[in-house]
């Protein structure tokens, strides 16, 4: 492709827009009527707390059972995505700078109180835009924090499932397609499957929602996350029987790991007394868990996420730097979270915190940081 034609498949469509708009409606409606387990979010500084429809596990199999029925009634290309791709970039990326510009302008003019509203301004213009001004903004009564990660992890699979069908078009389905498909699927079947422990976690407390929750959400998790995807499609890659039980063994330890790591916290903030690994759990300063995974490290689930991420990337071989783009990426993003998470954790519990850094020396990787 040259360099005009490349620019050119960057230019968003009429269709493009139709597929975002219809793919938001349809998440937007079946997330408001679809039924699903209420659940009670954080208590926020008012004492007040949200509540949370997760049906995200049905609203996507609705979805894709619908995409199915669409395509064999010929209603629907299963190619669709992947075939403008870099259009559908551009066109979410272009409405997650718009939305973050209208989600800042209302957060300014905002005069609510509560938790969940009060405007946050810095008075850095790029720096109230970047981070967001409102904690837990809302469009028709639906939380739009929630909703942006709902969209970003179908999308993902979406993006997924299309290069998929491409694959099969173009007679170029390979096992490390299918090896990277299937980890990605369970993932994200597992992601829905446990949507309450989403609720739980420190974007969904703690950050307010500006440009860097919804960019990453929007763009960030389905164009990126799904880069091994679309370079297996133009790549072949012929893996060995012990490559393939070693890719295996990455995937099912960093799932256990990440799974149970978030499991456990999850499960100690609803009821601190709740057994891990069969025994009481321990506790520094009645506030912080050191059973479990977390007391091998104090953020073992991003050692997880790790492993899994760089499980997504072991089927396209070693060839290429260019499949290994996410794990890369996640390692960096997850040290400087872990950086900010351990800032805001020693501003808030003080000494309670240096004592449990004595107790769970590891940050993320134990014996190594």
């Amino acid at each position: 492709m040259d360099f005009t034609s490349l620019i050119s498949s960057f230019i968003p469509s009429w269709t493009s827009v139709g597929l975002l708009f219809g793919f938001f409606s349809y998440l937007g409606i079946a997330g408001s009527i679809l039924p699903g387990k209420l659940v009670p979010g954080a208590n926020l500084s008012d004492g007040t707390r949200l509540h949370y429809r997760c049906n995200g596990l049905l609203s996507l199999l609705l979805l894709v059972g619908l995409l199915a029925m669409g395509a064999w009634m010929d209603y629907v290309s299963l190619t669709a995505i992947s075939d403008r791709g870099l259009e559908l970039l551009s066109t979410t990326f272009i409405f997650s700078v718009i939305v973050t510009l209208l989600l800042y302008v209302a957060g300014c003019k905002s005069n609510d109180r509560s938790a969940s509203l009060k405007p946050h301004i810095t008075g850095n213009i790029l720096d109230d835009w970047w981070f967001g001004i409102q904690l837990n903004p809302s469009f028709m009564g639906v939380d739009l924090k929630f909703f942006f990660v709902r969209a970003g992890m179908m999308g993902w699979l979406l993006i997924n499932l299309s290069v998929l069908a491409k694959s099969i078009q173009d007679a170029n389905l390979s096992q490390s397609m299918i090896l990277y498909q299937l980890f990605c699927v369970i993932y994200i079947m597992d992601y829905f499957f446990y949507e309450e422990y989403m609720t739980s976690t420190w974007d969904i407390i703690a950050e307010r929602l500006g440009f860097m929750l919804v960019f990453g959400d929007l763009v960030w998790i389905p164009f990126t996350f799904s880069i091994q995807g679309w370079w297996l499609l133009s790549n072949k890659v012929d893996l060995t029987t012990t490559a393939m039980i070693a890719n295996c063994c990455v995937f099912v330890i960093g799932y256990l790991v990440f799974r149970g790591a978030n499991k456990q916290k999850h499960d100690f903030k609803k009821n601190p007394k709740a057994l891990i690994w069969g025994r009481p759990p321990k506790v520094v300063g009645g506030k912080l868990l050191v059973s479990g995974y977390w007391g091998i490290a104090r953020h073992c689930n991003y050692l997880g996420d790790l492993l899994l991420a760089l499980s997504f990337s072991l089927p396209c071989g070693i060839s290429s730097p260019v499949p290994y783009f996410y794990p890369i990426y996640l390692l960096i993003l997850l040290i400087w979270r872990e950086r900010r998470d351990e800032s805001r954790c020693a501003e808030k519990y003080k000494e309670v915190w240096a004592e449990y850094r004595k107790a769970v020396p590891w940050r993320i990787f134990p014996y190594v940081y």
